[in-house]
């Protein structure tokens, strides 16, 4: 399915019955990356997915958006749809939207997996930590091979001028003002080897926001919701309980 947010076509697709949730891929990533959840939780609720703009089948905004356009998007999306007794669950960068969502709108839960927050000191930045996590990642084989599809480096390689601008834009952003002004159920879950969210960062992220949980897969990296897939379903239908 289609629709025109911000004058920016957006491929999404919506499926199952009852309380919404809204899932939110990482950089580079698409609709995809997040179905294998949203098949999970399709018995209970009504799911939707999205390509955000600029990765699988939406189009590029035309001018170089911040995190705040992406999340104006969603809160454009989300009425437009009428999405009701919203869930965001967003994984990376697609939880650093929901961040700043959760931090000025009302929902019911909010799930973060591998969700940086913290802006990194000079010379340690989190771009430069997605550039090279993402070097890496066609060489993850913990997991089924679904998730490999269109990753990492080749989808930066190939990436327009337009999505590096937005991702300098957007990778180095401090959430964690936006973190304090959460009112929902938080629940964060990681993996205690991800180089992109190290445990002090997820310990500062439990801290600053006052309804928070956290879970962490021991041996898993930033793509711990996926590794242990069957886990992550299950706790998520727990927490939306």
């Amino acid at each position: 399915m289609e629709t025109i947010i911000k004058d920016v076509k957006i491929n999404y697709i919506s499926y199952g019955k009852g309380k919404d949730v809204l899932l939110l891929h990482g950089w580079g990533q698409n609709i995809e990356m997040m179905k294998k959840v949203g098949d999970g939780l399709s018995n209970n609720y009504r799911v939707t997915i999205m390509d955000l703009p600029g990765f699988g089948k939406s189009e590029e905004p035309k001018e170089a958006w911040t995190l705040e356009d992406y999340t104006e998007m969603v809160e454009e999306f989300v009425k437009k749809k009428e999405l009701k007794d919203l869930t965001i669950v967003g994984h990376s960068f697609g939880g650093r939207i929901g961040t700043i969502y959760a931090s000025r709108n009302k929902l019911y839960r909010l799930v973060l997996l591998s969700s940086p927050m913290i802006k990194k000191k000079s010379g340690n930045s989190l771009k430069q930590k997605v550039l090279k996590f993402m070097k890496k990642v066609p060489l993850i084989n913990k997991t089924e091979g679904f998730f490999k599809k269109r990753m990492g480096s080749t989808d930066y390689r190939n990436a327009s001028d337009m999505m590096r601008k937005i991702l300098v834009n957007t990778v180095n952003l401090d959430l964690i003002p936006y973190a304090k002004k959460i009112n929902c159920p938080v629940i964060f879950i990681g993996g205690d080897s991800d180089p992109m969210v190290p445990m002090y960062e997820v310990e500062t992220i439990e801290k600053n926001i006052k309804d928070c949980g956290v879970i962490i897969y021991p041996g898993m990296d930033h793509y711990a919701y996926l590794e242990d897939l069957y886990r992550t379903i299950n706790i998520i239908k727990s927490f939306l309980k």
